[in-house]
Parts: structure tokens; sequence; C-alpha cells
């Protein structure tokens, strides 16, 4: 798969592929693009997010009053969270506003922020979808800033009876409703991830512009999607190990890996998706990738990065070294080709994701891209990737310990 900002190389192993699942998802791929298309036009589907069609619960000219702000604190959990984070790392460079995430409960972290931030000067995000997110809370609660009529705080969550969502009709805070169809870790192109991105000062039309050329894409997104789902249903695959070249996209991948697992890991299916920093981990996890268990799909990221810096060392040595007159950028390059024919070379299943471009379009397709597989993997698996019935489990009994 190829666009003009993203390329899509698959090695994949036949010994990883059943012959009898190939099949079967034969006969059940043209019903899920069909079923897939009707679902487009459904204001109510989650999908519906990558459409031109997708309305967002807000306008641009009723957040230029906080562009303002130039310190912004983004309270949040999972996807919540995640989606602004990868955007915010994609797009650092360009950022010219201090962005802080408060992502956990994490008291160190909490004290030092409330003691350094000047309150009336930082615009607050909260988002959670259901409204009483546990951390979420705790951490809003902890910074103390509610007050009646506040002009920075900015209000993220469904219109429905929750804690969040009184706390903003008591205190008259600005709110934008969270579409209640949009769980948390399918939200980043929603109100999720565009109000953030848009108060950072990036073009959100941008990060949407090209989700269309996915859509286009879906026959052969299906294709590709019918291997991932073939190898994990055989079970000798259990890892997922996301080896990472690009530094900017270490957040994106955070993201991707809660989507996988949440949707994914159920009924005893799923990848456990590890990340993994390249080069760093040549010299750590690597013994392992090559000769240890067989167990492990790689998808391999890579970007375009400008380092034009060569490295001299004929200053310091007399022979020849094959470091001299390199810039990072190919050293790089050339530790991701070697590992590349190695793992060609032992029959490693691989798939390869490398960003043409450092965009806005760009960081919006590969977001569609991952949406889209991942819903089709599950399907194809007969898995729900909507739901997360067993964290409910845990969050039931965090609330009846704590009452």
């Amino acid at each position: 798969m190829k666009t003009h900002n993203l390329k899509i190389i698959e090695n994949i192993s036949r010994k990883h592929l059943s012959t009898f699942q190939i099949k079967n998802y034969s006969k059940n791929s043209r019903k899920l693009i069909q079923d897939t298309i009707k679902k487009l036009d459904k204001p109510n589907q989650v999908i519906n997010i990558l459409t031109e069609r997708f309305k967002l619960n807000f306008k641009n000219k009723d957040l230029n009053k906080f562009k303002k702000f130039k310190t912004i604190v983004i309270i949040g959990m999972g996807g919540s969270s995640l989606g602004a984070e990868a955007i915010h790392q994609f797009f650092f460079n360009k950022i010219k506003k201090k962005v802080h995430f408060l992502n956990d409960l994490d008291l160190e972290k909490l004290f030092n922020l409330k003691k350094n931030l000047r309150i009336k000067k930082t615009l607050f995000i909260v988002i959670s979808k259901s409204g009483n997110t546990t951390e979420t809370l705790s951490n809003l609660f902890y910074l103390n800033i509610i007050k009646k009529n506040s002009k920075n705080i900015i209000i993220i969550t469904e219109k429905k009876n929750s804690i969040l969502f009184n706390i903003y009709k008591k205190y008259n805070l600005f709110f934008i409703e969270h579409k209640n169809f949009i769980g948390g870790r399918y939200s980043v192109l929603s109100e999720v991830g565009l109000v953030p991105a848009y108060l950072m000062g990036l073009n959100i039309f941008k990060i949407r512009k090209n989700l269309k050329k996915n859509l286009n894409q879906i026959k052969l997104i299906l294709e590709k999607t019918k291997k991932i789902a073939n190898i994990m249903s055989g079970k000798k695959i259990n890892n997922l190990v996301f080896l990472n070249y690009a530094p900017n996209l270490e957040k994106f991948l955070y993201w991707a890996q809660q989507l996988m697992a949440e949707s994914l890991g159920k009924k005893g299916k799923g990848y456990f998706p590890v990340i993994s920093s390249a080069p760093r981990d040549h010299h750590s996890l690597l013994q392992l990738y090559l000769d240890g268990p067989k167990d492990k799909l790689f998808y391999i990221f890579s970007g375009e990065e400008k380092l034009t810096k060569k490295l001299s060392l004929k200053k310091h040595l007399k022979r020849r070294f094959f470091l001299d007159n390199k810039n990072l950028n190919q050293i790089k390059f050339a530790q991701r080709k070697a590992l590349i024919n190695v793992f060609k070379k032992n029959r490693i299943s691989f798939r390869e994701f490398k960003l043409k471009n450092h965009n806005e379009e760009t960081l919006g397709e590969l977001f569609s891209y991952f949406i889209l597989e991942t819903i089709f993997v599950a399907e194809l698996s007969n898995v729900n990737p909507f739901d997360q019935p067993a964290v409910e489990q845990v969050k039931k009994a965090t609330k009846k310990i704590l009452s």
C-alpha cells in the first residue's frame, strides 16, 4: 500500500499463515466490505469518524477565545489523552506553546505542576467520555482549579448524568459534547484529539484531509488485514513488536498499543503490543528478537529526518573509518536496512511503515489506517472491537474498595 505520505511494505512468512483461514476470510470479506460501506453513512457508527460527513461538536470560532493561553494542561486517561499526546510529540518543533499531560496518578508531577503553574494564565482541557474516570477526577480535584464561570477550563464529556457533566453545569464552564458512540481509543480524530490540536496551533482540517484515501483503499487494506487476523488466530505469534526508528512516533505507538490491546484482547485472542526503541534496543533486545522464541510479529516504523551534518573523523583517526563523512540519518538507515535483511534471511515476519512526509496529512492517514485495520481484524476474528468488558471489572472493584 502506498500514498503520497505513507508507504507500507509487507514481508509475511508463509509458515505463519493458515491456508484454511485464508479461504474462510475470503468468504467473509465481501460481506465485511459491504457492511463497512453501509456504516460509513450512519452518523452513529464509529467508522463514520473517517468520512468527510463526520460533524464535529464545536466550531473553531468558539475556541478562538482560548488561543491566548500559552500554557495548556490536558487532563485525561487512555484514549482521552494518548491521541493528543501523539499529535503534540509529532509536531513538537512546530508547536510554540507549553503543553502538559496529566495521564496518570503521579503525585510528584502533580505537586511540581501546581507549584510552578500560573493557574489563571493556563488553559485546562479536561476529557473523560464517561465523566466519571477516577484518575481524571482525582487530578482535577487535586489541582483545585474549579471556580464559578472560569474562563480557562474546557470540559469534554458525554451529555449525561456524571460527575464531570454536573460540574460543568454547576459552575457554568465551557462544554463540548463527547459523542457517546465513540470510545476513547477511537476518538483522536474527533473533539477529543482535535480540540487540543487546534489550540496547540495546528491545522485540524489538514489532519482529516486525506482520510478518504484510506477509505478508497478499503479492499486493499482488508487484503492486508486478512494476514494479520490469520496470524493472530493461529496463536503461534502472540507478540506484536513496534520497532521504532522515528522518535517522534513514540506517543503515536502508545496510542496504537491501547487501540489494539483493548480492541482485540478478548476471548483468549489478541496480540501483546510492545514498543521497542531502535536502534537503542539493538543493544538490549535484538538477541531475543533474532534467536529467542519465534512468537513475534514486527512492525517497523521510520520517517524522513533532515540531518545534514556529517561526522568528521579524519582529525581523530589516521586510518579510514566507516562512520567518516556519514550523517546520523545515514547511520540509522543502514541499521534499519541491516535488520530487515537479517529478518528476511531468518524468515521473520514483519511489516514496514515508512513516513515520507512530516505533516498533518501524514499523521491523519496513519491514525485512520490503524483504526480501519484494527476494526477489520476484530471483525474477522469474531470479537467486538468497541467494548472492553474486562476493564470494567477492575473499575467496579476499585470503586467498591474506595466506597
